[in-house]
C-alpha cells in the first residue's frame, strides 16, 4: 500500500510540471483518485517544498522548485555540452536515422540561437526572471518593444502573464488593451519591466495546452489511431511523449489514443506513414486528410497541365 501511495504521488508530480495545468477533477481523473485524496498530496508536496503555483482553480508545479532544479541538474546537458553535441551531429551523416532523431530531440529543449550567444542568454533570463515574479505574484508586465509578425509593428503591451512554456521560449498572457489571451515569444522582446497593476482579469485566462506534436492552442480534439509496428517505433522515436498514450492492442498492433491542438502535426504523422496508420475515431482527422490528398491531386494535374 506505501508503494502505491508513493507511485500516486509521482504520477502527480510528473502532471503537475507538464506544460498545462489541470484542476482537481482532471488530476482525480488522471490519476483515478478521489477529491480528498488530491487535496492530501497537494498540500503534502507543498510541506515537502515544492513550488505549487494556483492560477484560479488550476495547479501546476514551478520548474523551479529544490527538488526538480536538482533532478534537472543531474540528468540534463549542461549549455556546453548541449553545443559541443550539436556540432558532432552537424558533422555527421545526415541521412542517418538516429543523427536526425537526436537533433530532433535536442531541439525540442534547447534554443542553440541562444545557448550559443552569453550575451543574448541573459538577456533571455533577466526577461523570464521578471515574467516569473510576476506571474507569482499575480501582476502585469509591460512588453517593451514587441515585434509582432500578425500586426507588423513595433510596440509596447501591458499584459497579465499566467504561463511560460515551451521551455520558456513562449508566453501565454492576457493583453489588457485587446482583452484577449495572446501568446508571446519572448525572443520578440526587446525587455520585460514589471506593471502597475495586480491582476482583474484572471477568470479570463484560458487554459493553455501543449500536444505532443509540439502545437498548441486554447482547445484540443481527441484522436484514436491503430498502429502497426513501423508507425509505433516511428512514433515513439520522433516523439517520445506519445509513449504515455499508447496501449497494447495484441502482438502486432497498437492504439494511440490522444489529445491534440491542430491537425497538422499529426495529420503529418498520418500522412508519412498512411499505409501503416488506420484512424480509428477522429471525424476531423479524417477530413483534414481527405482535403490534403485532395489538394495534392489537384495540385499535381495542374501542374501537369501547364507542364503539357
Amino acid at each position: 500500500m506505501r508503494h502505491d501511495k508513493l507511485s500516486q504521488q509521482l504520477d502527480l508530480i510528473l502532471l503537475l510540471a507538464e506544460n498545462r495545468r489541470f484542476n482537481i477533477n482532471e488530476l482525480g481523473e488522471q490519476l483515478g483518485l478521489q477529491r480528498r485524496n488530491i487535496y492530501y498530496y497537494l498540500n503534502f508536496l507543498r510541506d515537502a517544498g515544492f513550488l505549487l503555483e494556483k492560477h484560479g482553480a488550476y495547479y501546476s508545479l514551478s520548474r523551479r522548485s529544490p527538488f526538480i532544479s536538482k533532478l534537472c541538474d543531474t540528468v540534463n546537458f549542461t549549455e556546453d555540452e548541449v553545443v559541443l553535441i550539436k556540432r558532432l551531429l552537424d558533422e555527421a551523416d545526415e541521412k542517418d536515422i538516429l543523427v536526425h532523431s537526436l537533433k530532433h530531440k535536442l531541439l525540442r529543449f534547447y534554443d542553440f540561437n541562444i545557448i550559443a550567444d552569453p550575451i543574448r542568454m541573459a538577456s533571455q533570463k533577466k526577461k523570464i526572471d521578471t515574467i516569473y515574479e510576476a506571474i507569482k505574484h499575480e501582476r502585469t508586465v509591460i512588453l517593451k518593444g514587441y515585434s509582432s509578425s500578425h500586426s507588423q509593428t513595433v510596440s509596447d503591451r501591458e499584459v497579465e502573464p499566467f504561463l511560460l512554456f515551451d521551455g520558456n521560449r513562449n508566453l501565454r498572457a492576457y493583453e489588457l488593451s485587446t482583452g484577449m489571451n495572446k501568446t508571446f515569444r519572448i525572443s520578440r522582446m526587446e525587455d520585460v519591466t514589471p506593471g502597475y497593476n495586480t491582476w482583474s482579469n484572471t477568470v479570463r485566462h484560458k487554459q493553455f495546452y501543449t500536444d505532443t506534436f509540439g502545437f498548441s492552442s486554447e482547445e484540443q480534439i481527441h484522436v484514436t489511431l491503430r498502429l502497426d509496428r513501423l508507425s509505433f517505433n516511428t512514433l515513439t522515436d520522433e516523439y517520445p511523449r506519445a509513449e504515455r498514450d499508447i496501449s497494447a492492442d495484441g502482438t502486432q498492433n497498437w492504439t494511440y489514443s490522444t489529445d491534440v491542438c491542430s491537425m497538422v502535426g499529426i495529420g503529418r504523422f498520418v500522412l508519412g506513414l498512411y499505409d501503416h496508420v488506420e484512424i480509428v475515431d477522429s471525424p476531423e482527422l479524417e477530413r483534414y486528410i481527405k482535403e490534403k490528398l485532395k489538394d495534392f491531386t489537384q495540385k499535381n494535374k495542374a501542374s501537369r497541365h501547364t507542364k503539357a
